[in-house]
């Protein structure tokens, strides 16, 4: 079982770092809350993403992500909630006008808890990221190698596992280089602008996302 070649993993392992590397929500909201709360809610943030990414993860293992590939219905539902969410942020950012940066008494605090549930919100409410596990998976699936959905669920989990080398460098790069910079309360209000535009310009851009 699991019986692979040399060449099947390399395949495999860069096009998940590949994965890893390339931006999107997930990425974009993990950096936004390092760079807003620092180290420790980066991770906070990472792990939310994860969580939501290992749902979609056992979605594609026991076929229902074919549902959202499938059904208009079920991927315009996910996509427009996913959508307004990612814009819902992206204001919530914009009106802040740099009071998320500053370290001060005064400025709003957001638990981690809060934090978590939102990384995990952004990861599962994108359906194209559940398309995009049932598309790239299955080639990776490979006969006798064992039950196709086993093989999907540790594939999934392995693009994860890439995810625990590649994100939490970006955290501890991000808040380094952050935290010179938010005492500033032009700069924070610039970084508040540009993280609400970044989310605004995502969320539009999964609302005109087709199912392809």
């Amino acid at each position: 079982m699991f019986d692979y070649s040399l060449a099947h993993w390399t395949t495999f392992f860069v096009a998940a770092v590949l994965l890893n590397l390339s931006p999107g929500p997930d990425i974009a909201y993990i950096l936004a809350q390092t760079a807003r709360h620092g180290q420790r809610s980066g991770f906070v943030a990472m792990f939310g993403i994860w969580t939501g990414a290992f749902a979609h993860v056992l979605l594609a293992a026991v076929g229902l992500s074919a549902v959202l590939a499938t059904s208009a219905t079920a991927f315009s539902v996910v996509k427009w909630i996913g959508a307004a969410y990612l814009i819902w942020l992206g204001i919530e950012a914009l009106r802040s006008g740099g009071g998320s940066y500053l370290n001060d008494t005064a400025a709003p605090q957001t638990s981690n808890a809060r934090i978590f549930r939102q990384g995990m919100l952004v990861a599962a409410l994108n359906p194209k990221m559940a398309i995009f596990f049932l598309a790239f998976l299955p080639q990776f699936v490979v006969a006798n190698a064992g039950p196709a959905s086993a093989q999907l669920f540790l594939h999934g989990t392995l693009i994860i596992v890439v995810a625990a080398f590649v994100e939490p460098l970006a955290v501890i790069l991000g808040a380094r280089l952050t935290s010179s910079l938010k005492q500033n309360v032009r700069i924070a209000a610039w970084m508040d602008r540009g993280l609400g535009a970044v989310f605004v310009a995502l969320g539009v851009r999964l609302a005109l996302a087709e199912r392809g």
